[in-house]
C-alpha cells in the first residue's frame, strides 16, 4: 500500500509571484500625505496617539476583526426567550472590539476635547479607522456629531456630554444612568418623505402640560442607522410644528422605550453596521431645540456627520491606491514588476494624484471647523466648501475603487481581497446624509440665504492665483459663472463639480509639493482631460507621485 506523506502545498506547482499580505503596517506612518495634511492643518501635537492608532489599525489582528464583522452581520432579536420584546440588535463580539478601539483612542470625543486642533484629530482618527473597517465609522460619527445640536438643550447636554466624551465603550442595553460611556444615533427619515424631512408625519403629543419638555412620539423611522445606540436625535411633528427631539433606548424611570425595530435593512454593503426601519408608539421624548425649529436644531448635527462623509470618501481612496501600489510593487508581468510597467504607471499616478488631492481638501475643511469657533469667515468657509466637497469627492469614488481592484485582475474581485468590501461601500456616502441632488441644492441654498460663503469661498481659491497658470484659467472661468442670473439649479452638478475641483486644486497648490499641484492641474482643469484614470497628458512625471503614494514600510 502506498503511503502518501501529508503535504503543506499541492506538488503540482510552487506558489510564486503573489504579494505578501498588506497587514501589520502603519496606516499613519506609511502615509506621507496624510501625515503632512494634518500637520500643517494645527494636527501636529496629536501625532503620538495617531501613531499608536495606525498602527493598530493597519494590525493583522484588526483585519481579522474587520473581516469578521462584516462576515457574521448584526442579528435582529425582538423577542427574548420568555416572550419580553426587547428590540435588540445582536453584533459579532468583533464589532465590539472595534467600537471599543476607537472610542478608546477618542475618535468621537477628541473634536469637543482638545484645545486646539480637535476636528482635524478627529478627522485623522476617522481617516484610519475607515480603512481598517467603515461599519462603525457611522455610531461613531454620530455620537461625535451630536454634540453641537445638544447644546440647544443646555441641561440635556450637561447631563449626557461626560458620557459622550467618556473613552469608555459599553455595548450592553442598559439605561444610561448604569453606563460609563455612552453612543448617540439620528432618525429623520420616513417613507413617504425621504430627504423631505418636512413631509414627516411623526406626531409629538405633549405630556406633563403645555409648558413641559416631555413629548410621546407615535409614527416611523424608514432609515435609522446604528440602532442600539443609547438615544437619538430625531425629527416629528409637534404643535408648533417639526420640532427636534431626544429619544433614549429607556425612560428615566428605567423601564425600556417603546422603540419598535420592525426590521434590518438587507443592505448593499456596509454589512457590520445595522440599519433598521423602526415604530413609535408612545415613545418617551424630551424636546430639543425650540418647538418648530427642528430642522435648524438637527441640521447642526448634519453639518458635523456632512465632514466625515468628506473624510470617508478619502480614507477608502487612499486605502485602495495603497493596496493597489502594494500589488503592483510586488507583482510582476511579462518580464517586469507590475510597478515598472508604463501603462500601469499612468494608472497608479492617476490614482495617486486623486487620493492626495481628496485628503488634502478632506483635512482643510476639517481645519475650517476648527477655525470656526473664533472666526466668522472660517465657519462661512466651512458652510460651503462641506457640500461640495460631500458631493464631489463621493463622485470621485467609486471609479477609483474599480480602477484599484482592475490593478489586482481576477484577485481584486474576490471576497478574500478586502477591496470588495470597499467597492459595495463605495456609493453610501454619496448617499447618506444627502445625496447628490439634495446637496447640489443645499450649495445653492448657500448661496441664496448666506452670500458671505461664496465671498469666503472665493478668498480661499484666489490665495491660489498665481501658483499655477491652469489653475488661473481656469479660476477665471469659475467667478465668472457666479455672475447675477448665471446660477441655475439645472447646472447645479456642474457648478459643485468645478467648485470641487477648483477647491482641491487651491490646497494643492498652497501646501504640497508643486509636482502633485501641476500633475493635477494639468490632469484635471485643461481641456485635454482624460475620461478614464490612467490617460493623463503627456509631460507629468509620474515617478515621483508613485513614489510618494507608496505606503512606506
Amino acid at each position: 500500500m502506498l503511503h502518501l506523506r501529508p503535504q503543506t502545498q499541492l506538488p503540482t506547482h510552487e506558489i510564486t509571484n503573489q504579494p505578501p499580505p498588506f497587514e501589520d503596517i502603519d496606516l499613519w506612518t506609511s502615509d506621507i500625505a496624510l501625515r503632512e495634511a494634518v500637520a500643517r492643518s494645527d494636527g501636529a501635537w496629536a501625532e503620538p496617539r495617531l501613531r499608536e492608532f495606525g498602527q493598530t489599525m493597519g494590525s493583522a489582528q484588526v483585519i481579522a476583526l474587520a473581516f469578521e464583522a462584516n462576515r457574521h452581520k448584526p442579528e435582529l432579536q425582538t423577542f427574548d426567550r420568555y416572550g419580553q420584546r426587547i428590540d435588540e440588535v445582536r453584533y459579532h463580539p468583533s464589532y465590539h472590539r472595534l467600537m471599543e478601539l476607537a472610542i478608546a483612542a477618542g475618535l468621537p470625543s477628541v473634536a469637543w476635547t482638545a484645545e486646539r486642533g480637535g476636528h482635524v484629530a478627529h478627522a485623522a482618527f476617522e481617516f484610519l479607522q475607515a480603512q481598517a473597517e467603515g461599519g462603525v465609522c457611522c455610531p461613531l460619527t454620530m455620537t461625535y456629531a451630536v454634540v453641537p445640536a445638544l447644546r440647544h438643550q443646555p441641561e440635556l447636554a450637561d447631563a449626557l456630554l461626560p458620557k459622550l466624551l467618556a473613552h469608555e465603550y459599553d455595548g450592553r442595553c442598559v439605561p444610561i444612568a448604569d453606563k460609563p460611556g455612552i453612543t448617540m444615533g439620528m432618525a429623520m427619515t420616513e417613507k413617504q418623505g425621504g430627504s423631505d424631512v418636512r413631509a414627516n408625519s411623526t406626531r409629538a403629543i405633549p405630556i406633563g402640560g403645555a409648558e413641559s419638555s416631555e413629548f410621546e412620539l407615535v409614527g416611523h423611522k424608514w432609515f435609522c442607522s446604528a440602532p442600539m445606540s443609547d438615544a437619538f436625535l430625531t425629527l416629528a411633528q409637534a404643535p408648533a410644528g417639526l420640532t427636534c427631539f431626544y429619544v433614549p433606548r429607556w425612560r428615566p424611570d428605567g423601564t425600556r422605550n417603546p422603540f419598535y425595530i420592525q426590521r434590518l435593512k438587507d443592505k448593499l454593503g456596509d454589512h457590520a453596521n445595522a440599519s433598521s426601519e423602526i415604530e413609535y408608539a408612545g415613545t418617551w421624548a424630551q424636546l430639543v431645540g425650540e418647538p418648530g425649529r427642528g430642522v435648524r436644531t438637527i441640521l447642526e448635527m448634519v453639518h458635523h456627520t456632512r465632514l466625515d462623509c468628506i473624510i470617508a470618501p478619502a480614507a477608502m481612496m487612499r486605502q485602495a491606491v495603497a493596496l493597489a501600489s502594494w500589488h503592483a510593487r510586488h507583482r510582476a508581468a511579462f518580464g517586469k514588476r507590475l510597478i515598472e510597467q508604463p501603462l500601469m504607471r499612468q494608472v497608479l499616478a492617476d490614482l495617486a494624484l486623486e487620493s492626495e488631492a481628496t485628503t488634502a481638501l478632506a483635512m482643510r475643511i476639517a481645519r475650517g471647523f476648527d477655525e470656526s469657533a473664533t472666526d466668522p469667515q472660517a465657519r462661512l468657509f466651512a458652510r460651503l466648501a462641506t457640500p461640495v466637497a460631500k458631493f464631489w469627492l463621493n463622485k470621485r469614488l467609486p471609479a477609483l475603487v474599480a480602477e484599484a481592484m482592475e490593478c489586482h485582475g481576477g484577485a481584486g474581485y474576490i471576497e478574500e481581497n478586502v477591496l470588495a468590501r470597499v467597492y459595495r461601500a463605495a456609493p453610501l456616502n454619496s448617499i447618506w446624509e444627502g445625496s447628490g441632488n439634495v446637496i447640489c441644492l443645499d450649495v445653492l441654498r448657500a448661496l441664496a440665504r448666506e452670500p458671505e460663503s461664496l465671498a469666503a469661498l472665493v478668498t480661499e481659491l484666489s490665495a491660489a492665483k498665481g501658483g499655477n497658470d491652469h489653475y488661473d484659467r481656469f479660476l477665471a472661468t469659475l467667478i465668472a459663472e457666479f455672475a447675477p442670473g448665471q446660477i441655475h439649479e439645472a447646472g447645479a452638478r456642474r457648478l459643485c463639480e468645478r467648485l470641487g475641483l477648483a477647491l482641491q486644486a487651491s490646497v494643492l497648490i498652497r501646501e504640497c509639493p508643486s509636482f502633485v499641484a501641476d500633475g493635477f492641474c494639468a490632469s484635471r482643469l485643461t481641456a485635454d482631460v482624460g475620461r478614464c484614470y490612467g490617460s493623463l497628458p503627456s509631460g507629468i512625471d509620474v515617478g515621483p507621485l508613485i513614489e510618494r503614494a507608496q505606503p512606506q514600510v
